[in-house]
């Protein structure tokens, strides 16, 4: 089992991808998350649609799902694509991300009607549901992203297990810091790909680099951050003075763009 980050910023990043990476297994890849820029970072890293086995889309935001129109056009009308990419997702996120996010734009097409499932392999996952890809046991975690009004808006994570190496990786995708809620997958996770924003100014919506330096050292030895901003940016990657921040404060350290974790 593979991961290649695709990209590591946050949605607002001018040098860097937007956060997606694939998970690959047996010569089959599967994207997580899709945001706007996702056939420029696939190209930079010598990809495209056709390499795309399955998607996982976390939540609606459009540096998580605003390649999904992107990904579903270029499939459909491509002949040389035998098979729909499969889309995995919580069931009602995908509903609502048709209904509210890509229907406008992707309902059209000359002389028919189309629906979600027109491009995609749907697979629809209930809340504390699981499920298998490549031998890949994938449970999906619900994050505190963002309340709206009284409610939580519906955003999932991901708890993976490796089935060759027996090792649980914890993915957060965007995440408040909320240790009190999610201090047991924590616990759980053996590698954590942790939301971090690295501006001073907290947005209340993301982990804060601040707030997770605050984590005992045994959770942040487990932890790769990612969703950062381009403050900590530069020519060769992250800068010296982030670097040593994450490595003086015991986390694994930033991931880079093109970077590869393998857990064999």
């Amino acid at each position: 089992m593979n991961i290649k980050f695709l990209g590591t910023g946050s949605a607002f990043t001018l040098k860097n991808f937007q956060t997606n990476f694939i998970i690959e297994r047996n010569n089959k890849k599967l994207l997580i998350d899709a945001g706007g820029d996702i056939r420029f970072s696939l190209a930079e890293a010598g990809m495209s649609y056709k390499d795309i086995n399955a998607i996982y889309i976390s939540h609606l935001h459009t540096d998580h799902c605003g390649g999904i129109e992107f990904l579903g056009f270029c499939t459909y009308f491509d002949p040389s694509m035998k098979e729909k990419i499969q889309l995995f997702g919580n069931s009602e996120l995908l509903r609502k991300g048709w209904l509210d996010s890509w229907k406008g734009g992707m309902e059209s097409i000359q002389g028919k009607n189309m629906t979600l499932d027109s491009f995609f392999d749907l697979n629809m996952i209930k809340q504390n549901g699981k499920f298998i890809w490549e031998d890949i046991e994938f449970s999906i975690v619900q994050s505190v992203h963002v309340m709206n009004g009284y409610a939580l808006m519906p955003s999932y994570g991901l708890m993976a297990k490796d089935p060759e190496t027996n090792k649980t990786i914890f993915i957060t995708t965007d995440c408040q810091f909320c240790p009190s809620q999610i201090i047991d997958f924590y616990k759980q996770a053996d590698f954590i790909i942790q939301d971090c924003e690295t501006t001073t100014f907290k947005s209340g919506v993301h982990a804060n680099f601040s707030d997770l330096i605050t984590l005992p050292l045994d959770i942040k030895k487990k932890m790769v951050l990612t969703h950062y901003q381009d403050n900590i940016l530069c020519e060769d990657g992250i800068n010296t003075e982030w670097k040593f921040k994450a490595s003086s404060e015991g986390f694994i350290g930033f991931a880079k763009k093109g970077e590869n974790f393998n857990f064999q």
